[in-house]
């Protein structure tokens, strides 16, 4: 059985002193939290901070700490090792903006639209993504 490393990344800024996470809608696959895959030559705190470069855009980020690490089936059946990263931006972002990803593949040509949520946010996000919200929250 292959399994396949994923980091996954909550970036969390405080907004009007609210502690939010950053999510995207994708244009096919609704709204996610940032992730990739882990490449072979990279640990997953590096991965985590590559795929968020690559998907949001932003660059500046304090790695604050792994908050889990499990086993997970993908709906096509891949075994995914799964990291949780909570990230802080050091940058001042808008509360919304639109971002065309980097990392190439599946991805190349969409554009995403990310976006702040709260505790409080009644938002579908996609199944896993936010099985570690209750770590941020």
């Amino acid at each position: 059985m292959v399994v396949i490393k994923k980091a996954y990344g909550y970036i969390t800024n405080e907004i009007d002193g609210i502690k939010k996470v950053l999510v995207f809608e994708h244009p096919l696959a609704g709204v996610q939290i940032p992730k990739g895959t882990v490449e072979h030559d990279e640990e997953p705190a590096q991965a985590v901070t590559r795929e968020m470069e690559e998907e949001t855009g932003l660059t500046q980020f304090e790695l604050k700490r792994l908050i889990g690490k499990d086993l997970w089936k993908s709906d096509n059946n891949e075994i995914h090792e799964r990291y949780f990263y909570e990230l802080i931006s050091l940058e001042k972002v808008e509360s919304e903006w639109f971002f065309q990803p980097q990392g190439g593949g599946e991805e190349e040509g969409l554009i995403f639209r990310f976006f702040w949520v709260s505790e409080e946010d009644q938002i579908e996000i996609a199944r896993g993504h936010d099985d570690y919200f209750f770590a941020i929250f």
